[in-house]
């Protein structure tokens, strides 16, 4: 299927329930909310009043309801929950999909009447007192629901492990970029990158799992290279002021550009794109850099590597001397350069797509709810 093609028809109504988001869930949300409405599904979303704001879900035909589910566990989880209860209750839905564990953890426990899905868009990285409440989230979350998705293969079998009943690979597909709309020099020229001068690319959240740490250390041995590559950062998030002092006290040449709404145009100017996450499921600008036909050194971890197979250099996580090797091979070696943006279009070819992704929620959707079909609602 292509993005072109029709989804399945479902006369249904569902309601998408997230958490905080300033990326990849948020984006996925308004991705399948469009799709849903396309396909004739009643769309109600339910989150913070900011992901609205930052997304726009309601440009998609999907009315929204204000729930306000924070990233981090707190006791305003008790008023999340009443408000997804009091939502549903004015607007029955015969499906309750949330998204991340947050969402799911309130759904579960505003105890909907409809079948509860839950998607695990991330693993659990953290330790201590985090991770043991996070852990025994997952728990609640996965013996819940009727259908736990996994966005990459571990996610699922997580699920399982968890005591899930039924968990299936449920891939996130990127929503497709726009095109460029500036020159590949317009965009390097806002850098200061000259024609022979590398520009390195990596967007995500400043988050620690994102390891950006990892990126600026293997970024500071680079200065001695003639010409020293340029590395730019697109995201905003929590680790902004480490990574600055980082940035300052190594001498890196680093820059944090924000968040920025121009993906499509940095990729255009960029000579190789960088991950260096402790773990990823299918993240979102790895196959935005592929797509885009950009070289990618990206971490051996989550399903990354089912998501890049050849057409990436994968290195370890939490690895500066690997970084750097990779990184420094390929600025050597443009033919490879070359060959792995050709791979990577390639493979990108072979992902779902964001109608495939609408298709198969529909399909479970309809599953889930045989009266539909049958006209005994």
């Amino acid at each position: 299927m292509t993005d072109a093609s029709p989804a399945p028809r479902w006369p249904g109504s569902v309601a998408l329930v997230l958490a905080s988001s300033t990326g990849g869930v948020g984006q996925h949300v308004r991705s399948i909310a469009r799709g849903l409405t396309e396909a004739g599904a009643s769309v109600l979303v339910c989150g913070p009043t900011a992901v609205q704001e930052q997304f726009d879900l309601t440009a998609t035909g999907a009315r929204f309801t204000p729930v306000e589910i924070p990233a981090n566990p707190t006791p305003a989880d008790a008023r999340a929950v009443t408000a997804l209860r009091r939502a549903l209750a004015q607007t029955p839905v015969d499906v309750v999909h949330a998204h991340g564990l947050r969402a799911g953890l309130v759904a579960a426990l505003a105890r909907p009447a409809a079948p509860l899905v839950v998607t695990w868009h991330n693993a659990v990285l953290a330790g201590g007192l985090r991770g043991t409440l996070s852990r025994l989230v997952e728990r609640v979350v996965a013996r819940s629901v009727r259908v736990a998705l996994g966005a990459s293969a571990d996610l699922v079998e997580r699920a399982v492990a968890l005591g899930a009943a039924d968990a299936r690979l449920a891939p996130v597909a990127a929503p497709a970029l726009p095109a460029p709309r500036r020159r590949r020099t317009a965009v390097r020229a806002e850098f200061g990158a000259t024609a022979d001068r590398p520009l390195i690319l990596s967007v995500g959240r400043l988050h620690p799992q994102k390891r950006y740490d990892v990126l600026i250390d293997a970024a500071a041995r680079w200065r001695t290279r003639t010409p020293a590559p340029l590395v730019v950062i697109a995201g905003s998030g929590p680790a902004y002021l480490p990574l600055a002092a980082r940035i300052s006290a190594a001498r890196a040449p680093v820059t944090l550009l924000g968040h920025r709404t121009d993906v499509a145009d940095l990729l255009a100017g960029a000579d190789l794109a960088v991950v260096t996450s402790d773990w990823e499921a299918r993240q979102l600008f790895a196959q935005e850099a592929l797509r885009a036909g950009v070289p990618l050194v990206a971490t051996a971890v989550g399903g990354l590597p089912e998501l890049v197979g050849d057409a990436a250099v994968l290195v370890p996580a939490g690895d500066v001397d690997a970084v750097d090797a990779a990184v420094r091979a390929l600025l050597d070696d443009p033919p490879r350069r070359a060959e792995l943006g050709r791979r990577g279009a390639a493979r990108a070819a072979t992902w779902p797509t964001e109608a495939d992704t609408v298709a198969a929620l529909v399909d479970l959707y309809a599953e889930l709810t045989p009266q539909l079909s049958t006209g005994n609602r």
